[in-house]
């Protein structure tokens, strides 16, 4: 990665972590898909008019929505319900080592044993989360959200193959086929939609607005640009900034607390993407 990809990388983390506590915000007065929907419609209208159809790759888009969008945020803030902003961010961050091990089978990328401690290193510390006394009778919750950051992974691999779309082309259509996915989604299973919207305050649609201008439209084109340009590896590490970010604004915004649970379960989680993104790539 050259230095100005590294840079554009630091934008991910930082609109990623402070849109998924906001995304908890949020959440308080609409349901998951629905402000899902809300989220990726608006950045629809917003990119698609920069953007030309992509006609020999629209089937290939609509996967990657269906499973990367749809299905993955489906999964991940139906999770966020039932969790502190804080505690969620930490278990999503098994997309990195999810996304570093299907690098290894799908990509060829090269997996060692660094690779293999760090895994077990991540998935045993979203196990110590996983059994802190506050929550018990949640962990329903972290399947979800733990469910959701395997299925982000599986995108990523999707969207990398998709070289020859412009980021911006990718971002813009992905937006434009989630949307309405997801609308029919929340209709099927979500209630109390209509009166959600109507009940609305202006902090509730500033949330919507930094979803979808801030943390999609502006974090998903620099992601999105630099997945087309870099091996998966490399962008990998990036990703530790998010919970940093994330458990900040939870304790500022939300008045989160971080326990001694917490603490050792992050710190194992994180030894683990280091282990299988940093160290591993450097051994190759």
């Amino acid at each position: 990665m050259t230095q100005a990809q590294m840079l554009l990388a630091l934008i991910v983390p930082a609109t990623w972590g402070l849109g998924f506590t906001l995304a908890k915000v949020g959440m308080d007065q609409f349901p998951p898909l629905l402000i899902m929907s809300l989220r990726f419609g608006i950045a629809a209208l917003v990119l698609v008019w920069f953007t030309k159809p992509p006609w020999g790759y629209m089937r290939d888009i609509f996967m990657v929505a269906l499973i990367g969008a749809t299905l993955q945020y489906g999964l991940t803030f139906n999770g966020l319900r039932g969790l502190d902003a804080s505690t969620a961010v930490i278990v999503i961050q098994l997309e990195a080592p999810a996304l570093a091990l299907l690098g290894t089978l799908i990509l060829k990328e090269k997996f060692g044993w660094s690779r293999a401690v760090g895994m077990v290193l991540a998935f045993g510390g979203v196990a110590v989360i996983a059994g802190e006394p506050r929550l018990e009778g949640n962990l329903g919750s972290v399947a979800l959200v733990a469910a959701g950051a395997t299925i982000w992974a599986v995108a990523q691999v999707m969207v990398s193959r998709l070289k020859a779309v412009p980021s911006m082309t990718l971002l813009a259509w992905v937006a434009v086929m989630a949307a309405p996915q997801m609308a029919i989604a929340s209709f099927l299973i979500e209630d109390g939609q209509w009166e959600a919207i109507k009940g609305a305050s202006i902090q509730d649609w500033s949330v919507v607005l930094y979803l979808a201008l801030i943390m999609t439209a502006l974090g998903y084109s620099v992601w999105y640009h630099l997945l087309t340009r870099c091996d998966v590896s490399s962008l990998s590490p990036f990703l530790l900034l998010t919970p940093v970010t994330s458990i900040i604004a939870g304790v500022v915004l939300l008045d989160e607390r971080f326990t001694t649970a917490m603490v050792i379960g992050a710190l194992m989680v994180l030894g683990g993407v280091v282990a299988t993104t940093i160290v591993g790539r450097h051994s190759k």
